[in-house]
Formats: structure tokens, sequence, C-alpha cells
């Protein structure tokens, strides 16, 4: 055997006297050797981000630390390194691809020039040769137009060309180690499947050994040759790929693996014949880029010619890949973006076009629950505020307001003393619930959800779409759910209506799409989903995997 790249023993991580525990890491020992990808799984929280940030020689110190333990990366030391050192060895050795590269990426330099300015720091190239060399890797990561993209900035791309490009800077140096923080976690699962098959490829291709860092068992599934599993800093259960997820020992491996959504749909609680809440006819919706110099405006259309209609009690699920149009429906829905043509009609009005006085009434009719809670919730603000707040503005007497806001805390399975605090103070899935409880403050027939769980741990995630599927029985809600992931849109969703390009290409219920999909998109989409051979039928598959941890 291979002596490994990566050496970790017995590491301890301190956090802060005011946490709320001692260690974010516990006495992690596990090795990554050449040509293998590591995966660590755990919910946020269980101190897999800080591992590898030590790995990284990234920690927050002094209020988060090593106390003790050792980093060994090809025989040095990483955990007493000095810090030219560690400057050194990032990058050239050791490389990481960070989860959200819109903020790993400096915005006011393109994308050619980063990639440069990592291969100057360490290569004595002339100039030519270092811009040669970036090519190359934006060809290898399968980037279009490579000489475009050199010359494009961070936000001229999409989310999967900026990932590609991060991963082009991490192996600008051929790195004997490779990390990887949850670096497909909001990709659409198209481009998820592209990234995943892009590092297995290129890691076989250098002998790089990969420690790669996700909560998504389907990634899990799809690339790892050894699996572990991190609970509140402690190495829970480590193996082999077919050992952890085929036979987990561990309790909490085993809930992991129930929490995961299959790709079996729900039965259908809801036949099509009811009355229909929600009407869209022909929207369309066209945006103009800005005017470059000595260059014309252009035209984006990004939904075209869109029509569905929604039942009372119905969830219909839109799925697509990133630009596809989803999210500009619902906010055209929602009144948020103004219209370029076709009507959105409820009960017979209709309210494409509409805006301030005219809108305010259906505004009442119909609330969203937004992708990043933390970013919608005024952090100024406390909760109960946060959730009064529609109430009031739509006339309720304030004692009457708060008093409901404590009420749908309880509702959406929050302590109602939590009303005091402010949005910081809680966990990603406690936001959620919370954007949940504000959307329902002023009991509205329509729920309009935009990726409400995309960034979520498996378990918490599970949480929150029970959560959602028992408020539309309990209170007869219509949804749409907008979703990039086909597994949660099995878990929610009556009806699936697949988008591409800003238009529907099909549109059925949920178990005729999955079982028998009628479009060639619609099939991609579904191959595409990680992990889909794992969470077939058979001995030793997902299924039998969650029946076991059931039971």
């Amino acid at each position: 055997m291979s002596a490994p790249i990566l050496s970790i023993r017995d590491l301890n991580i301190a956090l802060p006297p005011t946490a709320d525990r001692p260690l974010a890491v516990e006495g992690l020992s596990l090795d990554v050797l050449p040509n293998e990808i590591v995966c660590i799984v755990g919910e946020s929280g269980s101190g897999k981000t800080m591992a590898i940030r030590a790995v990284m020689g990234l920690l927050p110190v002094p209020r988060v630390r090593l106390s003790g333990g050792s980093i060994m990366l090809d025989g040095e030391d990483i955990a007493r390194m000095a810090p030219q050192r560690l400057r050194e060895i990032r990058g050239s050795s050791v490389a990481m691809i960070f989860q959200e590269p819109m903020t790993a990426l400096n915005p006011l330099m393109t994308v050619g020039l980063q990639v440069d300015e990592m291969i100057r720091t360490h290569r004595d190239w002339p100039r030519s040769e270092r811009r040669a060399e970036c090519l190359s890797l934006f060809e290898k990561v399968r980037l279009p137009n490579p000489a475009e993209i050199y010359h494009a900035y961070p936000h001229q791309l999409s989310g999967g060309q900026r990932q590609r490009c991060i991963i082009a800077m991490a192996l600008a140096l051929r790195p004997r180690l490779l990390v990887a923080d949850e670096p497909t976690t909001a990709l659409d699962v198209t481009t998820q499947a592209k990234i995943l098959s892009l590092i297995r490829d290129l890691q076989r291709e250098s002998g790089t050994g990969v420690l790669f860092i996700t909560h998504d068992f389907g990634v899990v599934a799809e690339i790892a040759d050894r699996v572990g599993v991190m609970r509140e800093g402690v190495l829970v259960e480590f193996g082999t790929r077919e050992e952890v997820l085929s036979n987990p020992q561990h309790a909490y491996t085993r809930r992991l693996i129930a929490a995961v959504p299959s790709l079996s749909p729900r039965p259908r609680t809801k036949l099509t014949g009811g009355p229909v809440v929600l009407a869209v006819d022909g929207l369309s919706k066209s945006f103009n880029t800005g005017r470059r110099l000595f260059g014309r405006a252009r035209q984006v259309d990004a939904v075209r010619q869109v029509s569905f209609e929604v039942h009372r009690g119905e969830t219909l699920g839109i799925v697509g890949e990133s630009g596809s149009g989803k999210t500009t429906t619902a906010r055209c829905v929602m009144g948020l973006e103004t219209t370029s043509g076709g009507r959105i009609t409820i009960d017979g009005e209709n309210i494409a076009g509409l805006s301030g006085a005219k809108l305010k009434p259906y505004r009442r009719r119909m609330q969203m629950i937004f992708q990043d809670p933390f970013e919608s919730l005024n952090p100024r603000f406390r909760v109960d505020r946060i959730i009064a707040e529609a109430p009031l503005r739509f006339g309720a007497p304030r004692k009457e307001a708060f008093r409901k806001a404590a009420e749908l805390l309880e509702l959406v399975g929050l302590d109602p003393g939590a009303a005091r605090r402010f949005p910081h103070e809680f966990s990603g899935g406690q936001r959620q619930r919370i954007g949940i409880a504000r959307a329902l403050a002023v009991e509205p027939e329509i729920v309009v959800a935009d990726e409400p769980v995309s960034a979520l741990d498996v378990s918490v995630q599970a949480q929150i779409l029970e959560l959602l599927d028992e408020l539309r029985k309990r209170l007869d809600l219509t949804m749409i759910f907008i979703t990039h992931d086909l597994r949660v849109a099995a878990a929610v969703c009556d009806r699936i209506a697949v988008m591409r390009h800003g238009q529907i290409v099909e549109c059925a219920p949920a178990v005729d799409l999955f079982s028998d999909p009628q479009h060639d998109y619609t099939r991609e989409l579904l191959l595409a989903v990680p992990g889909r051979d794992w969470m077939a039928d058979g001995a030793g598959s997902f299924k039998q995997a969650k029946r076991q941890a059931v039971e």
C-alpha cells in the first residue's frame, strides 16, 4: 500500500470558552492515500469544515486553535509549520476548492488573472507561458470559450462556470492533496454531475488524493472510496463506501441515511379537478443587459411563454438547471418582477402589471419563502417583530400580531420563548422555520417556496420538508415549490413542471414524470441525480439501508 499523502492523528481543535462545546474536533484520525477520494459527511456543526481548515492552516486563530495532534502532509506537520512555509505549500502541495466561488473569487479581477496570480506566486514563468497554462486549465475543466472566460469577471459567469474556475485554480500547480469543501451544494444536478465527474477524472490522471466534505449521500455514493461520518466533532464511523452506505454501524449514520429523500414520488394526495387558485398564461420576462463600450445592449429572454395552473391544496414543483427561469417565474408570480407579457390570474383577476396599492390585497393571499433566510430576515429586528411585520402592515392590532407570532413559532416547531432573539442566534434550519412562520403570518392561500432547503443538511432538510407538507395539509395551502433537486421534488410535489431555457418542456404528475419521462431533458435530469444507482432497489442499496435505518 502507498504511503498516505495526508495523515491526521488525534487532532483536537479548541473553541472559545463561550462556545456550546469545548472542542470543534476531538481525537480525529484518518489517512488520505494517493489516487483516493475520502468523503467526510456530517451535519452543520459536526466539525468537518474546521478539520479541513486546519489542514489548510486557515483556522481563525487565536479564538479557534489547534490544541493537540498532528497533520502530516508528505511527512511535514502542518500543525507546526511557520507561516512562510504554509504559504509555500498552499497551492503547490495542497489546494482547496471552496464552497461558494463567488466569495472565494476577487470580484475586481478577471478569472484569468486570478489563476495567473496563483501560478506567478509559485513559478518563475514568463507571462505568455502562464497565459497558455491558464487556457489549458480552462480547457481541462471544460469551460466553453477559454479565451473569453480568461477576460471575464466572476459576476459574468454562471455558478457552475465559477466553480470550474476555482477548480482550475486549485489544480494549477498539480497539488498532491486536493481539499473540497461542499463544492457542489448549491449547483443543479447536471452541473453537479459534471463537476463530480471532472474532479474524479482529474484526480485519477494525476494521482492526487482528495479530501471531500459534503452532507449529500448521493455525492458520497458517486465518488467516494472511503467515507467518514462526523458528529459533534467526533468521527463516529469510517470505512469503505460500500461498508458505510450499505451496512452503516452507527445509529447516527443510519439516521442520516434515513433522512435522505428518495427518487420515489410520494402518493398523490390531490387530484386535478378542484378549483384553480392560480393560472399563468403566456408569461414572458426579458432583461436588457448593460450597454458595453462601443457595443449594444443585449436582450435576454429569461422566461418565454410559460403557462400552468395550480389547484387548491396542490403542490406544483418547478425544476430545472440554474438559468432555466424557474426563480424568475416565481418572482413574476409574486409581483417582485414586472412581466414583459402574459397573464397571472387569481380567481379570474389578472394581477400581471399591478403594483403598489393595487397589488397589496393580493400580497396578503400570496407569500414567499426565500432560499436564504439569513439574507431575507432583517438582522436588526427580533424574531417576533419579523413575523408580526406583515400583519401589522395589513392593519392587525399590535397585541394580536405579536400573539400570533408566538403561535406561529410553536406551529413551525420552535419555542415561543425564542421570539425575543435575533436571526443570527439561530441555526440555518431554525432560520428557515422562522421564514416559514413569517410567510404564514397573514394566512395566505398560496405559498411560493424558492429553493427553501437547498443549503440545509440532509436531516434538517427532511425536517423542513416534513413541516411544509404537514402545514400544507393542515392549512389547505396551495404551493409552488422551486427546486433543482429532483429528490426533494419527489418528496413534496403532486405535479412537476420542468423548465429549460425559460420554457416549460414537460409538466406531469410526479409519479408519471419519474416513471415515464417524455422529454429528453427530463430524462437527462433524472440520470444526473448523484448516487442514482445506489438509490435503486437491490441488495446493498439505499432503499435497503434506509429500511434498516428506520427499523
